[in-house]
């Protein structure tokens, strides 16, 4: 019988592709890595991993047994969802989240769940979508809000499953004395935007260029509170979803952009764990927050 919690490195290892990037999200050391998946090798009776240079790479087998790893991860983790709801445990629910996500729902979701989940405990992490959804098909999280821009699609990871929350706008801002409407007039000015790269990067550029200008970007930041400052504070200009403000009053001048774009605004959980109460629990709160906001 195979050892789930060696399998588990493997299945790592085949979707991390070095030991030491497994050790690092796994907290283990190499060695101790490299032991475990040695004595799975022994169990197996066939080689698993084969030198690549400084590095390794998984066998003809070794991919076959990672793969067989993922359906009995899997399946585990569907066997504890079914335990879950019979006796709901109060096992933390790991949460990876845009920055937006964090400002704009987050702290409503945590009221929400204090009346209808006391003592389940909230572990939130700000990640790019990019790499929320990354580390939750690799098992570092149990679920991941994130959002896909019009027109431009996030891969379907296999054994994922989304939920839809909801549309958020984006619009242009502008200083609170601006006297500029349209985009197509901000030609000239300085922008903030988010690093190259990155899906809201890529967007917002083409809507420049669809409005006829390349952007001058002297600003390059994941943090949007430092956009909407350096915005209120007449220095740049911005494309700013609404989810970051919260439903408050913004301190910038927020204008409608051609097409009144909105990105899709959405959860997403490993299939094996999709039932299980707490992340019920946090799913609806979730949409709740999301809702209050949008209404």
């Amino acid at each position: 019988m195979f050892d789930l919690r060696r399998l588990r490195l493997l299945h790592e290892l085949s979707v991390r592709g070095t030991l030491a990037a497994v050790a690092e999200a796994l907290a283990y050391s190499p060695s101790t890595i490299s032991q475990q998946l040695a004595q799975l090798e022994r169990e197996a009776g066939v080689a698993l991993l084969q030198p690549d240079g400084r590095r390794v790479r998984l066998t003809a087998q070794g991919e076959a047994l990672a793969a067989h790893a993922a359906r009995m991860l899997a399946a585990d983790e569907e066997v504890r969802s079914e335990l879950e709801r019979m006796q709901p445990s109060l096992s933390p629910i790991r949460v990876a989240a845009m920055q937006s996500a964090v400002h704009g729902l987050i702290p409503r979701v945590l009221e929400l769940l204090d009346d209808s989940a006391p003592g389940l405990r909230l572990e939130v992490t700000e990640l790019p979508p990019e790499e929320g959804l990354f580390e939750l098909a690799a098992r570092g999280f149990d679920l991941v809000v994130a959002e896909q821009y019009p027109g431009h699609t996030r891969e379907h990871r296999s054994g994922l499953d989304r939920a839809f929350l909801g549309l958020d706008s984006i619009r242009l801002a502008v200083g609170p004395g601006e006297r500029e409407t349209e985009l197509a007039a901000l030609r000239d000015r300085s922008w903030v935007m988010e690093p190259v790269g990155t899906a809201a990067r890529h967007w917002a550029t083409q809507q420049c260029r669809a409005a006829g200008f390349e952007p001058h970007v002297p600003f390059e930041l994941t943090d949007l509170t430092a956009h909407i400052r350096l915005v209120a504070a007449g220095r740049a200009a911005a494309m700013i979803p609404d989810l970051v403000f919260a439903g408050d009053d913004p301190p910038v001048r927020l204008l409608d952009l051609p097409g009144r774009p909105r990105r899709d605004v959405f959860t997403a959980v490993r299939h094996g764990a999709s039932h299980r109460p707490a992340l019920e629990a946090v799913q609806t709160a979730l949409q709740q927050a999301f809702d209050e906001i949008a209404s």
